[in-house]
């Protein structure tokens, strides 16, 4: 009986045992729980962290750089031969200049004139030449326009085209042509065309037209053909151009390069020569 007892006693024993470590295991469980899910956060905050710092350095990449001031004295990309001599500058420009802010263009007392394109060839119109001609007027520049010559193109439909743009009324300045290709015609044949046509101009309009080329291109193709007309000189270097046969050079375009507020982007600016003065190339109503 006694062994029976002591037996159940031990039973008894043994099960509360395991009903202690089963409990135990229990609430390691439960402690645990709470330690994973710290962790999970861990994670989650790890995990966002460096996404963050990305995101800061992209906006720092496309973060525009302030803005120079042009105004300061310090700087000042547009100048240029007008800003250190005394000649009577101006610029021309066509369609390649895109919109012009004419106002500020206006302001700049330094740019006293200005040559438009108006048309090339037979039927090309410069897309610009009508708002340009239109706003240079009215923001007080002293305005004239130009056709660029195609020696091949029948001469009688490139006067057609340039006198239905060029309108006497709204000239300060006389007609500009620019010359700068022979159309791979042969220099005796090539001058013929020109002279031909710059006397259709001069009948046109009744007064000699101003001649546009480059100084190279005259020494090689016009030496002597023009002693009649006036010369705007295309050459980008530091000294004044000298053409071959000694002529005289009215006005000098001296860079293909300029700068000038309210112009984007690049502006051909010229000046007169010696003594040369803007009344000489004034269109006579």
């Amino acid at each position: 009986m006694k062994r029976l007892i002591i037996l159940l006693v031990a039973c008894i024993a043994m099960m509360a045992v395991g009903d202690a470590y089963a409990q135990r295991s229990k609430k390691n469980t439960s402690r645990k729980r709470p330690k994973t899910t710290k962790v999970v956060k861990s994670k989650k905050k790890t995990a966002k962290r460096p996404a963050k710092k990305t995101a800061q350095k992209k906006t720092a990449a496309v973060r525009p750089k302030p803005m120079v001031n042009i105004e300061d004295g310090d700087y000042n990309p547009y100048i240029m031969c007008e800003d250190t001599c005394e000649h009577v500058h101006g610029i021309d420009l066509s369609h390649y200049q895109g919109e012009v802010f004419w106002e500020t263009v206006g302001r700049n007392t330094k740019m006293a004139y200005v040559y438009l394109k108006a048309t090339e060839g037979g039927d090309r119109i410069d897309a610009k030449y009508e708002r340009n001609i239109e706003l240079a007027h009215r923001y007080g520049l002293k305005v004239g326009s130009y056709h660029f010559f195609r020696p091949k193109t029948p001469l009688l439909l490139q006067l057609r085209n340039f006198t239905a743009q060029c309108l006497p009324g709204e000239q300060d300045l006389i007609p500009m042509i620019d010359v700068e290709t022979t159309g791979s015609m042969p220099d005796e044949q090539f001058c013929d065309s020109l002279l031909t046509f710059l006397g259709m101009i001069e009948r046109a309009y009744h007064q000699k037209p101003l001649v546009y080329t480059f100084r190279n291109f005259y020494n090689w193709h016009l030496v002597g053909k023009l002693d009649d007309y006036q010369l705007m000189v295309a050459m980008y270097q530091d000294e004044e151009p000298v053409l071959a046969d000694g002529r005289d050079i009215t006005m000098w375009q001296y860079t293909g390069k300029g700068r000038i507020i309210g112009v984007n982007g690049y502006v051909d600016k010229s000046r007169f020569m010696g003594s040369h003065a803007l009344r000489e190339i004034r269109y006579r109503h």
